[in-house]
């Protein structure tokens, strides 16, 4: 939405929409492939399909080159530097799921999985790939280490038991300081994007309001109940929203700050 200063193209924001929609799927059933051995081991994960057995891996698999075939036929319909820059967020998705057995950051790979389709945007919006697109995805990278970091405390134990790295392992007895520490630099990057942007009175409100969120979500996770730091985790759907929101309301009205 900001690539497009509040008016993307009708086309190209349809075929984002449905691209991230098919990607987004693509990235959890590769993830659920290469986890299939170890979600039955873990309580939240152990009624999945692959960890059930009511979907084979080949049948995962094939699922998974469908709507493959999908994302390529959507982003041959862009120019050629977002082709280019589709290669490296297909690359990003498929190597996630098997970072978490090489990395003690796999939630860093995440994020620049998560938030690569921004510089794709700003490419087929705009031709070109500003510092504005950049700053956008490391803010997308912050955030998702944030929120995965507390998904990842709910099911630490079991991860310790399997040999699977995250953040929330990493950071071990300093998770809840570092995740509100890396929450106040996430505030400071909104603030950024928002004077990059020349947004208004709108955004900057969005961003008092994920204040909150934020502490909502510390509240949450200061005691490190695995059910409390999956509702800490799930409230972030209301973090991006909020911000949305901000964001179509600056555009719509205008209002300066």
């Amino acid at each position: 939405w900001i690539a497009g200063e509040g008016h993307p193209q009708p086309r190209i924001f349809l075929i984002f929409v449905i691209g991230v929609i098919v990607m987004r799927s693509a990235g959890c059933v590769i993830n659920d492939f290469a986890d299939r051995n170890l979600d039955g081991k873990v309580l939240r994960t152990r009624e999945r399909p692959l960890a059930r057995g009511t979907v084979t891996p080949a049948e995962a698999l094939a699922l998974f080159c469908a709507l493959g075939l999908i994302a390529i036929a959507l982003v041959l319909m862009l120019d050629r530097l977002t082709r280019s820059l589709a290669v490296i967020g297909a690359i990003l998705t498929i190597l996630y799921p098997f970072m978490k057995r090489l990395i003690a950051a796999p939630q860093l790979v995440l994020g620049a999985a998560f938030g690569w389709g921004i510089p794709m945007a700003f490419a087929a919006q705009t031709g070109e790939v500003p510092r504005l697109a950049w700053l956008l995805w490391l803010t997308t990278v912050i955030w998702a280490v944030i929120y995965d970091t507390i998904y990842a405390m709910v099911d630490r134990a079991d991860d310790l038991k399997l040999g699977i790295k995250s953040t929330a392992i990493l950071f071990g007895s300093t998770d809840v300081f570092i995740i509100t520490l890396l929450q106040i630099i996430l505030m400071l990057a909104f603030w950024l994007i928002g004077a990059a942007a020349q947004l208004g009175a709108w955004y900057f409100s969005a961003t008092l309001f994920t204040g909150l969120l934020f502490f909502y979500q510390f509240l949450l996770i200061r005691h490190r109940q695995p059910d409390a730091c999956f509702r800490a985790f799930l409230n972030n759907n209301y973090v991006g929203a909020v911000i949305f929101i901000g964001i179509l309301l600056d555009y719509t009205f205008s209002t300066a700050i």
